[in-house]
């Protein structure tokens, strides 16, 4: 890994600032901090140490602070942890977080008493949200051998939101062969590696009848022919069934190791289908720059007729009080799919530069809050991007509820092993 000479800040006794360390360097000292009591450490201790006594040194050359190495450590440590989501300080076990996000996975299993002890996220932006709600931050491209060297053993749970790009020669019934090249493939590799008690793994329902059902048919050979895992029939879960509003379904994959002699499982029931949009709506007034603007839903309008005399269904729609939201996405239609009208509004002065004036029927965007409710975060999960991001992050995260229902039925399973 090539780590370059940060700049090291300090200000008075306070802690080491970590913004002008490199992504992986910050990966390695908040993954020891977290870790520190716990075996785990091992992976990041020397590295993690090696960085800190340089950041000390530069601040003992350049400052009366006097820190010393374990004073440094403290003080780090205190900052990791001085954060809306710790790591429980007990734990039941431990999982790692791959393709993680802004930590979906991390905060449906740390509320079942997980403990992570590994997380992986390549976008520089999600890793900012990740770090501002966990005290950590990701290690980057989970495909590079300089990542990998960080998981660490022994550990019960792998989970894993992989995207699901094409499989370029899915469906030959190559089994582990056959996915070389996609980012599967460094999953299946890391399970082959580690060995870890079970997985749980989230994808688009569109992986049900890719190429076919051929590359959900691949997946499947790989986890229980290669790598020798039990893998029950996958199911397709919708998280309004689990205290959301949104219709959103995605299909889960888990596993047990064989060993473990576990040979039945059941995927969770509906806990809750009740929520609507009212129930997720913003408390107060919502600020003028989400209201579209007068021109803007003129040509939304024109847009969706054009499709309706070609007998499409697609262009935007209005969520009512009263309904489920529908599944909130990336890029295209994602946020027009989701408008809402909220006549709340106070003040009809943009603040943003629009084409037209806003529009005096209320309608409006909804807010990355209301997206982070649809996905189940609560109120207190920081948002510490800019919207364009946050929504990115909140469209491409897992729906919370519906992972920890699943989380919780593969946990009683490894609890009922002896």
């Amino acid at each position: 890994m090539s780590i370059k000479k940060p700049k090291y800040i300090a200000t008075g006794d306070s802690v080491l600032l970590l913004k002008d360390f490199s992504s992986d360097q910050k990966a390695i000292i908040t993954h020891y901090l977290h870790n520190q009591e716990q075996v785990d450490s091992k992976y990041y201790k020397k590295d993690a140490l090696k960085e800190i006594s340089s950041a000390v040194k530069y601040i003992e050359e350049n400052s009366a602070t006097g820190l010393v190495k374990e004073e440094a450590i403290q003080m780090l440590l205190f900052e990791a942890n001085n954060v809306a989501f710790p790591a429980p300080k007990e734990f039941d076990f431990k999982f790692i977080d791959l393709f993680a996000g802004i930590g979906g996975f991390r905060m449906a299993l740390q509320q079942l008493k997980g403990k992570c002890v590994f997380s992986s996220e390549w976008d520089s932006e999600a890793q900012k949200t990740y770090f501002a709600n966990f005290g950590e931050v990701p290690f980057g491209d989970i495909t590079s051998e300089d990542t990998k060297k960080y998981v660490p053993n022994n550990f019960d749970i792998l989970c894993a939101g992989f995207p699901c790009q094409a499989f370029s020669i899915a469906g030959k019934r190559g089994g582990f062969d056959d996915t070389r090249g996609t980012l599967f493939f460094d999953v299946a590799e890391i399970i082959k590696r580690k060995k870890p008690k079970a997985f749980f793994l989230e994808n688009v329902k569109g992986l049900v009848s890719h190429d076919k059902g051929r590359t959900l048919s691949t997946i499947l050979s790989v986890l229980r022919e290669d790598l020798g895992y039990f893998v029950p029939t996958p199911q397709v879960l919708n998280a309004k069934e689990f205290g959301v509003p949104q219709n959103r379904e995605r299909i889960y994959i888990v596993g047990f190791r064989k060993d473990l002699k576990i040979t039945d499982f059941k995927y969770p029931l509906s806990t809750d289908s009740s929520k609507r949009f009212l129930d997720i709506r913003e408390h107060n007034v919502v600020p003028t720059k989400y209201y579209l603007s007068t021109q803007y839903l003129e040509t939304l309008r024109r847009h969706k007729e054009r499709h309706e005399k070609k007998g499409n269904g697609f262009g935007f729609a209005i969520v009512k009080d009263n309904e489920i939201a529908n599944a909130i996405v990336v890029g295209g239609m994602g946020k027009e799919r989701n408008l809402v009208v909220d006549n709340r509004i106070v003040d009809y002065n943009p603040t943003t530069k629009i084409k037209g004036v806003v529009n005096k029927e209320g309608i409006r965007k909804m807010t990355p809050r209301e997206w982070a409710r649809l996905q189940g975060f609560p109120d207190d999960f920081v948002i510490p991007v800019a919207d364009a991001s946050a929504y990115k992050q909140f469209g491409n995260s897992v729906a919370v509820p519906a992972i920890k229902a699943t989380a919780k039925k593969i946990i009683e399973k490894l609890m009922g092993v002896k």
